[in-house]
């Protein structure tokens, strides 16, 4: 079938192949490496940008936000909308949990209180005994931050209009 010179043809054809590819991609680690510390700081990506110190902006405290004010103004048609990042984890029926417990009657209703489903117990850490809308406003800004240790993996609603159209939609589910 196949004879000893092409059989030592094909061998060597792929030595030098692979021979090849490992000198290429040396070669090419030393042309674009930038160094990787350890002392190559003359190597390293980037531009250095001076910034005065002292900013007007920065010396000013944050304005305080009026979430009595932003509650009020939220749309339940448009938290229907925001309720669709939910939704994966979260049912409305009353008893259906999910991955996350049901969410009937949320608004009010005792935290860590939803009969068969196993919370972390990083809620009741928190202090607060029921969901009020201003508990959820704080809980749904970052859920990590605000219960520490908490299995929920939600990254938290960042926008305090989505927040309160959220919970103005979950205020007309039960309850």
């Amino acid at each position: 079938m196949f004879d000893t010179m092409t059989i030592t043809k094909v061998g060597g054809a792929l030595c030098g192949a692979l021979l090849i590819f490992l000198l290429g991609n040396w070669g090419a680690e030393s042309l674009y490496h930038i160094g990787g510390g350890h002392g190559d700081e003359e190597h390293a990506a980037g531009y250095m940008i001076e910034v005065e110190s002292g900013d007007a902006e920065a010396d000013e405290p944050e304005e305080e936000m009026d979430v009595t004010a932003i509650l009020a103004a939220g749309d339940p048609g448009a938290g229907a909308r925001v309720f669709n990042k939910c939704k994966a984890c979260h049912k409305l029926e009353e008893g259906e949990n999910a991955t996350g417990p049901y969410l009937y009657g949320v608004v009010g209703r005792p935290i860590d209180s939803v009969e068969g489903f196993g919370y972390s117990g990083a809620l009741e850490a928190q202090g607060a005994d029921h969901w009020t809308p201003e508990t959820l406003f704080a809980f749904l800004e970052n859920p990590r931050n605000w219960a520490p240790g908490t299995t929920m993996t939600f990254a938290g609603l960042r926008k305090p209009e989505d927040r309160a159209d959220l919970i103005a939609y979950l205020s007309t589910i039960g309850g």
